[in-house]
């Protein structure tokens, strides 16, 4: 009788000094998110606030937010960077121009976001076209919010 209840002590001890050490497995987690972090390319475009763009029922989310040149188009027309410098025409074909260059040299393709005001005449944003193409930049997005029915 005597072994048996040695054998049940033992028995009832075997899982109280067992623990595992978690702290290289929240190391690692944490490298993961860092180099996770420093890798991931951060595409933010800024909106001008007095920019309004137009409803489109159909308009899809794009995809690839790289290589986009962006320039709004006011109520009245006015042409404005995404740092908000007004621009005209020249400065358009300028900004464009060099913009297409720089994301080229990152392996790009560019693209000219155009954010134009919901109220502005189409005409407006066919003259940034024009000066888009003159610069060199063909490929164009338009900037909609989607109307969910």
């Amino acid at each position: 009788m005597a072994s048996s209840s040695k054998l049940r002590a033992t028995k009832s001890d075997e899982g109280d000094d067992l623990t595992i050490d978690m702290s290289p497995m929240i190391d690692m987690v944490f490298l993961l998110l860092i180099f996770f972090l420093v890798n991931a390319t951060m595409i933010i475009v800024k909106m001008d606030p007095e920019v309004e763009p137009p409803v489109a029922k159909n308009s899809v989310k794009a995809e690839d937010g790289n290589g986009r040149i962006v320039i709004n188009i006011r109520q009245e027309g006015e042409m404005f960077s995404e740092q908000g410098e007004e621009l005209d025409d020249d400065a358009v074909i300028d900004l464009v121009s060099k913009e297409k260059d720089r994301i080229v040299q990152q392996g790009y393709e560019p693209k000219l976001h155009l954010r134009g005001d919901r109220r502005a005449v189409f005409k407006h944003s066919r003259k940034v076209l024009r000066l888009s193409a003159k610069a060199g930049v063909d490929k164009v997005v338009f900037a909609t919010y989607n109307f969910e029915s």
